[in-house]
């Protein structure tokens, strides 16, 4: 028996977890699904950059810039491919709440906000839900709507990645 979730939703307010609040953000858009894994083997799992390139599709090459644990401060440097184009960004977390949330900004090669929430499912498991914020370049303004799409997308298929790959681990374990 499968028990996935897909929500996906894209807005323009920013809120309060955004560090340019005020500005107008091009995208802000979210996905989620449930994963039959507890609350903290999903948190442990994402929250690990040497993870990254396994379930998050666009991430070629994750380092971390700081020593372990995991907190606020914690940099971690990301190259990363979308929409053609090769990118180079060093993500920091400016809010951590240890097995539920995580939230990352940087500035560059754009204004982005990347948040990694998991809250227990009401009928087992975890919920995870992916959320990015942000304002485009350019050349991503271009695409217009279309980015928003494709950010979509992806985080859906990360989401979906991470389910399968955690899922089968624990199938594994039993």
């Amino acid at each position: 028996m499968s028990r996935e979730a897909y929500r996906t939703s894209e807005s323009r307010a920013p809120n309060s977890l955004m560090p340019w609040k005020g500005r107008h953000m091009d995208i802000d858009v979210s996905a989620e699904i449930v994963i039959d894994r507890t609350r903290d083997d999903v948190a442990t799992y994402v929250e690990n950059p040497e993870n990254e390139p396994v379930w998050i599709g666009g991430i070629v090459e994750s380092k971390p810039l700081t020593d372990p644990p995991v907190g606020v401060g914690t940099r971690v440097q990301r190259v990363a491919t979308f929409m053609g184009r090769r990118m180079r960004y060093t993500p920091e977390v400016v809010e951590y709440r240890p097995g539920a949330l995580l939230v990352m900004s940087t500035d560059s090669p754009f204004p982005m906000t990347i948040s990694y929430e998991f809250e227990e499912a009401s009928r087992g498991g975890t919920v995870a839900r992916i959320r990015i914020q942000g304002g485009g370049a350019w050349y991503y303004k271009l695409a217009g709507p279309l980015l928003g799409l494709a950010v979509r997308r992806n985080i859906t298929k990360d989401l979906r990645r991470l389910k399968a790959l955690l899922e089968s681990e624990g199938d594994e374990a039993s």
